[in-house]
Order: C-alpha cells, then structure tokens, then sequence
C-alpha cells in the first residue's frame, strides 16, 4: 500500500508548489511520469471560482498518483523489482563481503536510499528472503505456512545468494540517479540476467490501478527464454512455495485466474490429512475456515488438529456416516482448501504502466538478457585489449631497457619523450598507439617488478590473455549461441534446486449442493406458528441442507418457496412443507358454489418468496396430498332425494395437469369429507358407486 504521507522534495517549503524551473529531486512524490502529456485541468463551470487551492490540489493528486504508481506499488520490468526491493538488494550488494549480516544493518544502510521506516525495509526484505531465490536466510524469518512473523530483526541475520551475485549486478551497465536526499548514488535499475518478475511474483495497490503477478517456476522461465532464442513455442504456468493442485484452464497467458487447491489425501476411512496449502492462506486460516463451515453446518468434522511444523499437516477426522471422499469434497466445496487467484501483469515500462502478459514479459526480459551479455562481452573485450596492450608495452619497456634510457632525463617533459622515442621502433607490435595514460602506468613500474620480470611466464599470460580475448570475439559473433548456453549453464546449477512445487491437474468442479451434508433439521410447531432448524416441533420433521429451499402450502391454497428458515413466523394454517421438486405430482380436490373438482398438477417453476395459489378464484380446498392416492374416499352431505351418500375414485385416471388448470369435474353434491383412505362414519356396507371421468 501508498505511504498516505510521502516526503516532502527538498528545497521546497511543506506546502508550497514548486517554482517554475525548479528541479525535483528524484525518487520525489513530485515526480511525473516522463513522456506523459498531462491535458491541463478542466475550465471550471460558470459560477465557480477557479482558485489556486483547485489548481494546486489538481496539480497535486497527479504527482502523487504518478509517484505511488512508479516509485511504490508497480515493479519495474527491467528488474522486475519494486524500489523497496531494488534498494534492499543494493544495500546488500554494498554490504556483501560473503559474511552473514544483521538484517537490522542491512535495514539501517537501505534507509538512505528509501524515504521512508524501518519497518516497511524490514517487512519488505522478510518477504523477499522467504521467496528463496536471491537472499539467504539464518534465523526466524517467520513460517509461510503458518503466517508467524519473523523475529526482531536484530537477531536475524542474511547475505545474497549467489545467483544474485552473479545475476543481478554489474556496476559498469548500472544507470545510477541521485538517492532522495542527494547524499547517495543509487541504480534505476539493477541488470537483471534472469526474469525476475515472474520469478517473483508481486501484488499492488497503487492510485486506480493494481496488479497481481503470479510467481512461476524458475527452470521453466529458464526453458521459455531458451525456446524464444530458438524460435520455439513455449508455455509457463504459476507455481507457489506453498504447493497445492491447480487448474489453470482459466489462465491465459498472464490473464485471467487460476484455481488451486490444497493437497489432501485419506489416512485411513474417516481420517483425512492435508499437507499442502494454497497461496495466500495459512494453516491458522485453513483451520478457522473449516470451523467456520462447521459451525454454519456446511461440513460435518468429529476433531481437527494441527500438526504443522517443518511442513503443513493438518488432521481432520469425520464423524460416523460420513466417508473420507465426502468429507474431502465437502473441504473443497465450502472452505479455503479450494481458492481463485486471479492475475493481471502491470508494469512500469519506459517510465510508463503497461498491462502485458507472461509471453510479452519473457519477450522483452530475453531481448534485455542478450543486450546485457552484449555489453558485458564489450566490456570485456576492451579490458582484454587494453591488457594486452599493457603486457605488451611492459615487455618492450623491459626487455628493450627502455627505462635506461630515462635515468639520464632531468625532467618529467624529457623523461615522457624519452620514453615515446624508445617506443617508435615497436609501434607494429602495439595494439594501438602509445598515449599519455600508457606512460604514466610505465613509469610506475618498480624496479623490483623489472628485477624479477620472467619473460616466459609474461608470454605464457599473453598467450592466456589473446586466448580469453579470441573467445570472447567468437561469442560475440555467435551471440545468441552464448547466451543459450548461457541460460543452459543455470539451467543445469539451479534447476535441481528449485522444483515445481504446485502441480497442473484438471479437476471436475465439486457442486456445493451435492455435497453439502443434511445438518439442519427442520420442524414445524403449529402450537406457536414457527417453522425453522432452531423449532422443537413434530410436525414436518426432515433433514436439510444449508442450500435447500422449502416448499409451503396453506389451507386456503396459496404456496410458495423459502429460503432454509432459522425460525420464522408462517401462522397455525399450514398444511403442507417439504423440498420443492417442479415435477411431484400433486393430488387435490377443491369446490366453488356449482361443483367440486379433482386436479393433478405440478407446482413447476417458482420465484423464491412470492405467494402463489393452486385453486380458482372463490374456490375451497377440501383435499391436499402429494402424489397420486390409489383412490379417494368420498362423503356427501345429506340431502332430500339423495340416494348416493359415498363415493370412491381413483385419481390416476385424471391426466396431470398444469397448477392454474381447471381441475376435473368429480360431483355437484356437496363433499363433507374427501381422504385417500376409509375414515371412521365410513359405511362399507352401503352400497358405493364409483366416480368415473370423461
């Protein structure tokens, strides 16, 4: 996150905006973006005041927008680091005699280049130790897997790796600008040999933007570069210190987001162990997410426990009936043992953000690696040549007793022609033309060295030194070749080193309903009205889910679906709850003022919470049951010439139909009672005729 109160540049007064001409110091909050143009502030609309405080505090929110975008949240891709990193790696680097370091040292030596606390040096350089690559840890630098923290930073101690060393410095190639007090000298940016921000990895907050980079396995850049030279296809996937399953399906180049698993295997049919976490969580955050699930009836867990040390192992057991399969997909259907990461690679790129990806970032970081082997063959040829061409004058200087012919000289003018002059008959033996620095560091030579001067040992070294120098021209004119062996040769030394941890597998999605455990019991109590998994009731009694909705029913007719109630007030008038299903055939029997009906439906699609009627208007429910009874007992009230008191019918024989369709037509007598089953005052010896239907 942005330091909300960045320093103020120096030399000018807290408050006051810079004057015109005056320069910032670098690596000031009032520092713009380069190359940007700025369109200048909006006019105001009429009737406002356009004030200096508004045009400062315009002026000001972009200098500090820019500032936090470039010098806080957003990693540089040339070195892939952010300037906190960049100047803790310098300060080590300053500091680098092999010997382990206090990292309070350390912190105190990089507050010279960072503007701002220790803590924020501190924190920033724990995290970078514990990345593994470039810094070499000795004592507590907390555990990644259990999120402790590190211990004080006096009692801690580090140095550089060597495949910083040796990857990550050249002061020669180095761009240095002035630190933020002008004391210091410290690198834009440092040149990087390996792809150090997809290495790495780095999250960002910066003033309406922010990025979130995934680390990737170190030998697999290493292979990707190789194939860019060779003009090959190449293909690179995250991989964490944490381990765990991913599926990267989703992951398009840099874009979009993986889903990655914890790793957990059964010990034994009700035992599970998991031994592998995802990224950005913690075993103290695993557990409490299982709880949590557990506690919310989500999962079903007898004990849990935590064995992690060295390595994550984390022992849950489950109760009786339920499996250790089940219990894993419930793990990963309801708590962090499953996770998205989404990923979006934003950089600073010539002084500018740019969104790119995996491919674009590999592209420019091996174009960068073969322009810094260029230069450091450059380099090294011209240190070869002007050795030669020392060795060279030291053995003329020598062998021809040159230096004789300076004792005579009374002058320092007489002593440099003496010099120059013996010198003309070996000008075709030179590499290049005697100048004034050549004569100085000859006329150094002491007498001891001529003494002792063994002119075949001396031709041996020049015999080396034309060898170096031959082959550092062959590389250079087979460049590319060099630096694929280059990359071949870390490769080899590191990839042993630094394995991929978090393995590629398509995983089926779990479906969180189909898991999910029945922990609620649901119950009705028609005494108080209540329904709910938090109701003693004995009516409508069933096991639920947290995802399960409830299908109501009332005696007048009206229905709707609910979500799972912890307890809540329906009434005493309900006469029919259990899990909705479109298809359940419903059986009821209603009457209006001219006949009754029978109708068999489907309640079909619902929308949650919204009441609904299964009846016609001004009609009567008589009869409610799911399903299709074997047949229904019917009972008339008594009328004058009413010869048939009882009847029976058999539901099946009525077509099923939509809920708002007008039901069957059954009688026009008037129904004292309608049940699927003989009820007492039923009369079996009367004689019963049974209800046929067109």
């Amino acid at each position: 996150m942005a330091d909300p109160t960045p320093s103020q540049p120096s030399g000018t007064p807290p408050g006051q905006p810079a004057q015109p001409g005056q320069t910032t110091p670098p690596n000031s909050p009032h520092v713009e973006l380069e190359n940007v143009d700025v369109a200048p502030p909006a006019p105001f609309a009429p009737g406002k005041q356009d004030l200096a405080l508004h045009r400062r505090v315009n002026t000001s929110f972009l200098d500090y927008a820019s500032y936090v975008i470039r010098d806080r949240a957003i990693p540089r891709l040339q070195d892939g680091l952010k300037p906190v990193q960049r100047r803790i790696l310098w300060s080590l680097h300053e500091k680098d005699d092999g010997k382990l370091i206090k990292v309070a040292t350390i912190a105190g030596h990089c507050a010279q280049f960072h503007p701002h606390g220790d803590a924020a040096i501190i924190d920033a350089l724990v995290v970078l130790a514990n990345k593994r690559y470039f810094i070499e840890r000795q004592g507590n630098f907390g555990n990644i897997y259990t999120g402790d923290p590190a211990a004080a930073a006096r009692y801690i101690e580090c140095r550089l790796t060597e495949l910083a060393r040796t990857e990550l410095f050249n002061r020669d190639i180095t761009e240095f600008v002035p630190s933020y007090d002008g004391r210091n000298q410290e690198p834009v940016a440092l040149p990087a040999k390996v792809p150090v921000l997809l290495m790495l990895g780095t999250q960002g907050i910066a003033v309406g933007m922010s990025c979130s980079i995934l680390p990737h396995n170190f030998p697999e850049l290493l292979q990707a570069q190789i194939s860019i030279l060779k003009n090959q296809p190449f293909k690179c996937l995250p991989d964490f210190p944490t381990g765990g399953l991913m599926d990267a399906r989703e992951y398009k180049d840099g874009r979009g987001s993986i889903k990655v698993r914890a790793k957990i295997k059964a010990r034994d049919d009700s035992t599970v162990v998991i031994t592998e976490i995802p990224p950005n969580t913690t075993t103290e955050s695993l557990v409490e997410s299982i709880e949590d699930a557990a506690q919310k009836g989500k999962i079903k867990i007898k004990t849990i426990n935590d064995f992690t040390a060295e390595n994550p192992e984390i022992e849950i057991k489950a109760p009786n009936g339920v499996s250790a399969d089940q219990l894993i997909d419930a793990l990963y259907a309801f708590t962090d043992c499953e996770i998205s990461i989404s990923s979006r690679i934003i950089v600073i790129r010539d002084n500018r953000p740019i969104e790119m990806t995996v491919s674009e970032v590999l592209q420019d970081n091996t174009s960068q690696l073969v322009a810094i082997l260029k230069k450091e063959l450059e380099l090294r040829e011209r240190k070869l040549q002007d050795e030669l061409h020392y060795r060279t004058l030291e053995r003329i200087f020598i062998e021809e007793r040159i230096y004789k012919k300076i004792e005579q000289c009374k002058t320092n003018e007489a002593v440099i022609a003496a010099v120059v002059e013996g010198f003309k008959p070996f000008s075709l033996e030179l590499v290049r033309a005697l100048v004034q620095e050549d004569i100085d560091r000859l006329l150094q030579v002491r007498i001891r060295r001529i003494s002792l001067f063994d002119i075949n040992q001396h031709r041996a070294e020049m015999e080396k030194v034309k060898t170096d120098l031959a082959e550092t021209r062959k590389n250079l004119k087979n460049l590319t070749r060099y630096v694929i062996a280059h990359l071949e040769g870390l490769l080899a030394k590191y990839g042993p080193q630094y394995p991929r941890l978090t393995r590629s597998s398509r995983y089926d999605e779990v479906d969180a309903k189909e898991v999910a455990f029945k922990a609620f019991k649901v119950a009705y109590d028609r005494e108080s009205g209540y329904l709910g998994y938090k109701v003693s009731g004995d009516e409508f009694k069933m096991d639920c889910t947290k995802f399960d909705k409830l299908l109501l029913v009332f005696k007048d007719g009206r229905y709707k679906v609910i979500e799972l109630p912890e307890k809540l007030f329906i009434g005493p008038d309900l006469l029919f709850c259990s899990l909705p299903d479109r298809d359940r055939v419903m059986t009821i029997v209603y009457a209006n003022r001219e006949i009754s009906c029978l109708k068999r439906f489907t309640f079909g699609g619902t929308i949650l919470n919204k009441e609904y009627t299964c009846l016609p208007e001004k009609s009567k429910l008589l009869f409610f049951e799911a399903d299709t009874p074997a047949e229904l007992y019917i009972r008339y009230k008594p009328a004058p010439h009413q010869k048939i008191n009882q009847q029976t019918c058999k539901p099946e024989e009525v077509a099923v139909k939509s809920v708002k369709a007008q039901g069957n037509q059954l009688t026009i007598k008037e129904i004292a009672s309608v049940t699927s089953r003989p009820t007492r005052g039923w009369d079996a010896t009367a004689t019963t005729t049974k209800v046929h239907f067109a």
